[in-house]
């Protein structure tokens, strides 16, 4: 079984050693993700209220962050980080989990392009990203720096698809310099 552990600002995931997700493929469908909130992991980062915030950093990360909808705003990431937004109804959906598996299988890409995942699979919880983004059961929704959505998908996307969308975004383009001047 898959577990997401909220810690702080930080999901920690511990994946069963030989489970892989084939998207798309005919394995039987993966076990439920479990995503469940656990105390700050470090005194001082809580924002009002002793809600954790993102955590400002001046080096590059060197891990794929997850946050729940419910620890994060959108306007905490304007202009810093780009967000994989990941809804479902439940944590047990199967589409939920295999690209829960597959951001976290393939990291590397999404950390390079400043990229955040929130996972929402509590409608209950009305977060606001649920409020504003108004996914219909699981949705796959990319969002740049800007705060603009640039991708939404009903179903599981593959990193390398993520990574592409996001490789054409202006903003992303602007910081790798490959802006392009027409001959």
């Amino acid at each position: 079984m898959n577990r997401f552990l909220v810690t702080g600002a930080a999901v920690v995931l511990a994946m069963v050693a030989g489970q892989a997700a084939a998207m798309g493929g005919s394995a039987p469908p993966p076990a439920p993700v479990q995503v469940e909130r656990a105390a700050p992991a470090r005194p001082g980062h809580e924002g009002a209220a002793g809600a954790p915030t993102v955590v400002r950093r001046d080096t590059p990360a060197t891990h794929l962050e997850y946050l729940l909808a419910t620890e994060v705003t959108p306007e905490e990431l304007l202009f810093r980080r780009r967000a994989v937004v990941v809804f479902a109804d439940t944590p047990a959906d199967p589409a939920f989990t295999a690209q829960m598996v597959a951001l976290e299988t393939q990291a590397g890409p999404l950390i390079d392009r400043d990229v955040v995942v929130i996972a929402d699979s509590d409608p209950a919880d009305a977060s606001i990203w649920r409020q504003r983004l108004k996914p219909n059961g699981f949705s796959l929704i990319v969002i740049d720096k800007d705060g603009q959505v640039k991708q939404r998908k009903p179903s599981p996307w593959d990193v390398r698809e993520i990574v592409r969308a996001i490789d054409k975004f202006p903003l992303r383009r602007q910081e790798t310099g490959r802006m392009g001047v027409a001959p």
